[in-house]
């Protein structure tokens, strides 16, 4: 890994490809600048694809400023959650407490709108002043006759992936069936856990299970609603996209509803092919294993002509990856490979053990893995690696494009698909445009 200064309490979560005992799941290192956003930041953007749900910010305004569009999650019905309430807690309200507010608040939104559901996340300075939000919303969901589910977000020493444990708690409280409502249908199909519809993706993925058979019961959270969700008990498999966020959920789901759940990915054509064929074995029938060996045999076909076009100008390029999750750090090392590329550079915010083995067998020893990385972390290896493009979030682009490297946007802000067989030939042009493009040139980095 060369010279690179890094704080001793981090050595432990950095290693160079094929090392094992990488130390990951923990707290991010105070004052190493951690890459991970809060508790509040990770339950919301799991919940907010929720179209018709209510979303009650308990705090100060500044919370509610992460609302409008922090998903590029698009919706085939009511466009409610792009809106956000908030209590906007002040001064007198932090003295004397905020309950009250809280209560008038869900009244106010219960008698005006009538949802069928109401998210309410109390933010840091609710946990300092201690509103018993619990009670506000047991109250509230009693006397309106509305569903009222509080998020317990307030994340002083917390991270992101704390909130999607409160947000998996919060969808397992509204679809856990009430005492004498349970079905007694016969359970079918499938549930997909962890897609929130960025740029249609869960269409993609649906019109995929559509084309071999399989139904979708219920989606977390991409384009779902109230009732869609509610249904979720009757699949007979959850598919676990994003292992980050929603395992928890899935896992909740097996030992109280006895559901089974399998971890996929729909990013690239090896990992969507392996996905569909193993959801089809699990959930279906011959025919839907018959129907999906043939769906992905032409569409892998397909793509196979169309990655020539571009391996020429991608062939022996370095890339760095830094995601949320590791199933999908391992789908995007599995793309760049196809393309002729090698990963250098790969880190998540949330991965996991078994993550990082696999990790570390897909890449070289050359190679640096990396645990909840900060900016610093990240520039030093690049650097020091020569990569040519970055692939990461919001947080990592300004860091890109400050040490003039390509960039490609695989967080939750971007409006173009990169799931599926279509997301293959999105995610190939990106990366080719954003590494060949004249402005290297320009500033004297020609590709």
């Amino acid at each position: 890994m060369g010279a690179a200064e890094i704080l001793d309490e981090r050595k432990a979560s950095i290693k160079a490809g094929g090392e094992a005992g990488i130390k990951c799941g923990s707290a991010s290192v105070s004052g190493a600048v951690s890459q991970r956003a809060c508790v509040y930041c990770g339950a919301r953007v799991v919940l907010n694809p929720i179209t018709d749900a209510f979303h009650i910010v308990h705090g100060p305004i500044g919370c509610a400023s992460y609302t409008w569009d922090i998903r590029g999650s698009l919706t085939s019905g009511s466009g409610l959650y792009r809106h956000s309430f908030s209590t906007d807690l002040r001064e007198e309200d932090i003295v004397f407490g905020g309950a009250g507010k809280l209560a008038r608040a869900l009244r106010e939104v219960a008698e005006k709108k009538r949802p069928k559901l109401i998210f309410v996340y109390s933010t840091c300075i609710v946990g300092v002043i201690g509103d018993d939000v619990e009670a506000v919303c047991r109250e509230a969901e009693k006397r309106h006759r509305v569903r009222v589910v509080p998020v317990q977000s307030a994340g002083f020493s917390g991270t992101k992936s704390h909130g999607y444990r409160l947000a998996c708690e919060a969808l397992m409280r509204l679809i856990r069936p009430r005492q004498g409502t349970a079905g007694k249908e016969e359970r079918a199909g499938v549930n997909i856990l962890g897609d929130f519809n960025l740029a249609g993706e869960m269409w993609i993925i649906r019109n995929y299970l559509r084309e071999i058979g399989i139904p979708v019961q219920a989606a977390f959270t991409g384009d779902s609603s109230h009732d869609s969700l509610i249904r979720a008990p009757r699949a007979a498999l959850n598919l676990v996209q994003c292992a980050g966020s929603m395992t928890h959920l899935a896992k909740m789901m097996e030992a109280e509803m006895g559901i089974p759940y399998m971890k996929v990915s729909f990013f690239g054509v090896e990992d969507t092919t392996t996905a569909l064929r193993r959801t089809a074995e699990a959930a279906g029938t011959e025919r839907n294993i018959a129907l999906a060996k043939a769906f992905t045999d032409r569409e892998t076909r397909r793509l196979c002509a169309f990655s020539e076009k571009y391996r020429p100008r991608l062939e022996g390029r370095k890339a760095a990856v830094y995601v949320g999750g590791g199933f999908k750090a391992i789908s995007l090392i599995r793309q760049f490979r196809a393309m002729g590329m090698e990963t250098m550079v790969v880190g998540t915010q949330t991965g996991q053990p078994e993550d990082y083995e696999i990790i570390g067998g897909l890449v070289g020893p050359g190679a640096v893995v990396l645990d909840d990385a900060n900016p610093a972390e990240l520039e030093r290896f690049m650097r020091e690696k020569g990569v040519d493009i970055l692939v990461g979030g919001v947080k990592e682009r300004p860091l890109a494009y400050k040490l003039g490297i390509a960039f490609c946007d695989h967080n939750h802000e971007r409006k173009h698909a990169l799931a599926g067989y279509e997301g293959v030939v999105n995610f190939t042009r990106e990366v080719h445009l954003s590494m060949n493009s004249p402005v290297w040139e320009c500033l004297g980095r020609a590709r």
